[in-house]
């Protein structure tokens, strides 16, 4: 595989595991130094940086609480000096939470609304103050945000929906530098927080067109394309990976 991000350096938020952890190794594939940050299990990180080192390019992990505006800011500022610039970030780290609305208990959705939304532009704001021009902004965003409703997600898709609309004006005032601007609207992954089993999984599924979960590579190979020089023309944009959700 042609190496074609060789010389540029990578930030992947929540990158120990799951849907990070494959984008990190997606982007190692094609030839990008990577930090990947993570909230708590350090054995998980150090295993990914491990597989990511293996495959060439050189790797860092750092402990980042995505609550915490100081914690991104210090993690950004980390990645930027131990790999001497930044190029592509991808905020992937979030939470999800599950309530209706006439719960009583809100503490968890507080906190989803506080990582999912204000870590989110924290990390992007610090970012793009670092990135070198012709970077790739890319977030996580869901199918739930703006094409799939159900009971005791609307605060999870609202979180969703705020990350879609900042991206949007983000990518214009980045458009200046180049530095391009994306989320995915992603469908059901299997992950090991996410497991492909029980009838809850079976509904979601069944809600989309393949009837099925992703695995986190298809996730990864589409972060791979909007980072690389092939998606140059496309920013402000929020791209459907989510299995025909939508349709």
């Amino acid at each position: 595989m042609a190496r074609i991000l060789a010389g540029k350096a990578a930030l992947v938020t929540g990158g120990s595991r799951g849907i990070g952890a494959a984008s990190a190794l997606a982007l190692a594939e094609l030839g990008a130094d990577l930090v990947i940050t993570y909230a708590g299990n350090k054995d998980a990180a150090e295993r990914t940086v491990a597989a990511l080192v293996e495959k060439g390019v050189r790797a860092y992990a750092v402990k980042a609480d995505q609550s915490d505006t100081d914690e991104i800011t210090n993690a950004v500022g980390q990645a930027h000096e131990k790999l001497g610039a930044l190029d592509i970030l991808v905020a992937n780290a979030g939470v999800f939470a599950s309530a209706t609305v006439d719960a009583e208990d809100v503490a968890a959705l507080d906190r989803m609304r506080v990582v999912n939304v204000e870590g989110v532009i924290a990390t992007i704001r610090t970012a793009s103050k670092l990135m070198r021009d012709d970077g790739r902004i890319i977030a996580m965003s869901s199918s739930a945000a703006t094409r799939v409703g159900g009971s005791g997600v609307a605060d999870y898709a609202s979180s969703k929906a705020a990350v879609e609309g900042y991206i949007k004006g983000v990518a214009r005032d980045l458009a200046a530098r180049r530095i391009t601007v994306n989320a995915l609207g992603i469908g059901p992954v299997e992950t090991d927080i996410n497991p492909n089993s029980g009838p809850a999984a079976e509904r979601r599924a069944s809600g989309t067109a393949l009837g099925r979960y992703a695995q986190p590579q298809e996730i990864a190979a589409v972060v791979a394309f909007v980072a690389s020089p092939q998606a140059s023309y496309i920013t402000g944009a929020v791209i459907p990976v989510d299995g025909g959700a939508g349709a």
